[in-house]
């Protein structure tokens, strides 16, 4: 069986913590598509295109994967791509929550495609998008926490 894993998000902005997600994924899985939200419901800092052409930069030496955006359900989604695994990173306990509602949920609308749960290198643990775009925002340095095409990225966004 052909093992390919979706991992989704907004990844806005992408972190170290899903660096190092993507990174270890791409040793695991034949194949990881790295599927980016179009969720407008976030108001995202960067266009579906920018955040693609970041991550392409961040990953252009992994020949195993490849960077999609979409909108819709994630399982319809994966089942286009012939994925048959969601991974998702889990940072905290208080993710898992969420998370194993969003598995039930997805389990529930394709059993075919499963769950799975990487947690980040402790370093990035208590790394999250939302807080680097907020730091970013109000002009903090965020490069400690994010790849340096992102920082930079970040410091051109007004």
């Amino acid at each position: 069986m052909t093992r390919v894993a979706i991992y989704p998000g907004t990844f806005d902005p992408l972190t170290n913590g899903h660096a190092d997600l993507i990174q270890r994924a791409s040793r695991l899985f034949e194949k990881v598509i790295i599927a980016v939200a179009e969720n407008t419901n976030k108001q995202p800092r960067f266009t579906l295109t920018k955040r693609i052409a970041l991550i392409h930069e961040i990953t252009q030496n992994n020949t195993n994967i490849e960077v999609v955006g979409f909108s819709g359900l994630l399982v319809d989604f994966a089942a286009q791509h012939g994925a048959n695994i969601i991974l998702r990173g889990l940072r905290a306990i208080s993710d898992f929550e969420y998370e194993f509602q969003l598995a039930g949920m997805n389990r529930h609308l394709n059993p075919a495609i499963e769950s799975l749960f990487l947690t980040p290198d402790e370093k990035f643990a208590n790394i999250s998008s939302s807080l680097v775009k907020e730091i970013a925002q109000l002009g903090g340095d965020v490069s400690q926490f994010v790849p340096a095409c992102v920082a930079k990225a970040l410091q051109q966004k007004p």
